[in-house]
């Protein structure tokens, strides 16, 4: 069945390209990409598909969400989307927060992620504990991203190298440090550095010990692609052609961007209740 998406009035498109010219300024000034790009991540990739709950609808607006240990840090994201967001209130958070994650991937050089307007703010933020643990291996990633979010093999190693951008911080992870050279552009950096644990088999250093280069961070989820039989060609795939990561990596965003909401208005569409006010903020649907 293809995706039935929300028709918007052309006001809110009007105002979904106004907020994307005010994220580049904004993104651009405070060099936050990564930042944007966790918060987007962090408020949909809490989406179950048993229950029907959590996903990118807004709820990373209210403090509890933030408080959550998974999200340390991004009430810094939220604090610096509101005057923005303030200027077109037309926008739910739900649009406007995944809105965000879709620039700051483009002005970091990464591929352009489709992007669809149409998510309603929902009033309560999903339990706490349903995202990644970086402690963990491949079977916790598969429970995460596959049994949970309904994703697949593919979009779990394409999205681990969006890790391209940004770095850990000790006080809000535990971990310390960038995963690539650059962590402001977005290429394939994150799949080279990988693959390069392949080649110190003979070294005896820091690298062969930890799996870690000086000053650049593996995390155990990052290492587990590796020891995977079908994670380890994707990495050895997108390490030497950054065109086919970036094709997959943009599926894989939108998929994450829109958990949910593929559901949520395949019901509105076969129901005929397009003309339904939807979103704390009123965004209006029109057939």
């Amino acid at each position: 069945m293809a995706k039935c998406y929300p028709t918007v009035s052309e006001e809110y498109l009007k105002a979904v390209d106004k907020a994307k010219r005010k994220l580049r300024g904004l993104i651009a000034e405070k060099n936050c990409a990564p930042l944007m790009l966790r918060l987007a991540w962090h408020s949909a990739g809490t989406y179950d598909v048993t229950t029907k709950t959590g996903g990118p609808f807004g709820t990373m607006r209210h403090k509890l969400e933030q408080s959550h240990a998974a999200n340390n840090g991004l009430d810094i994201a939220v604090r610096l989307l509101e005057p923005i967001k303030e200027q077109f209130p037309i926008l739910s958070y739900g649009d406007f927060y995944q809105l965000a994650g879709v620039v700051a991937v483009e002005i970091t050089g990464g591929p352009d992620v489709p992007f669809h307007p149409g998510r309603p703010d929902k009033p309560e933020p999903p339990v706490e504990g349903r995202l990644p643990d970086a402690n963990k291996g491949n079977d916790h990633l598969r429970d995460v991203f596959v049994k949970h979010m309904g994703l697949s093999d593919k979009d779990i190693v394409a999205l681990s190298g969006g890790h391209t951008l940004g770095r850990c911080h000790k006080e809000r992870s535990g971990f310390e440090g960038p995963w690539t050279a650059n962590p402001l552009i977005f290429d394939n950096s994150y799949f080279k550095e990988l693959k390069s644990l392949q080649l110190l088999i003979f070294t005896l250093s820091r690298e062969l010990l930890t799996g870690e280069k000086e000053g650049l961070l593996q995390l155990p989820t990052d290492k587990a692609l590796l020891c995977d039989p079908v994670f380890r060609p994707l990495v050895e795939k997108y390490a030497a052609d950054e065109d086919a990561f970036f094709d997959d990596y943009a599926e894989a965003h939108m998929k994450l961007s829109e958990l949910g909401l593929a559901l949520w208005m395949t019901w509105r569409c076969f129901t005929g209740l397009l003309n339904e006010t939807v979103g704390s903020e009123g965004m209006g649907l029109v057939a």
